[in-house]
């Protein structure tokens, strides 16, 4: 049995939570919320909630403005980030079936 807290997208941890845990403030939370570089799922509340890939993606942007980037900076940072992580999946599928038509090939190929 897979229990919430095992999976890392299922949002558990509200702002105060988090803004403890990471020692930052729950307005910094929201304003890279309102700058959608992590935007965290909603309670049927409309509080926000954070899973642990979220806390991991904030503890990300607060190194990022740490060397003196900016919101903007790192929200297109990892747009790109997720961009690439696409066009490689593509690539390896793509090498996949590339490599099973090879194979096929190289099978039809034999003399009898």
């Amino acid at each position: 049995m897979t229990l919430p807290m095992d999976d890392e997208h299922a949002a558990l941890f509200t702002v105060g939570q988090v803004a403890d845990m990471l020692h930052v403030q729950q307005a910094f939370l929201r304003r890279i919320d309102d700058h959608q570089v992590v935007s965290p799922q909603r309670s049927a509340g409309g509080q926000r909630r954070y899973s642990r890939h979220e806390i991991g993606r904030i503890q990300q942007v607060v190194g990022m403005m740490g060397e003196g980037m900016t919101l903007p900076a790192i929200r297109r940072i990892f747009e790109l980030q997720y961009e690439l992580a696409q066009v490689t999946r593509e690539r390896d599928e793509l090498a996949r079936r590339l490599n099973e038509l090879g194979e096929l090939d190289a099978g039809s190929a034999a003399p009898p």
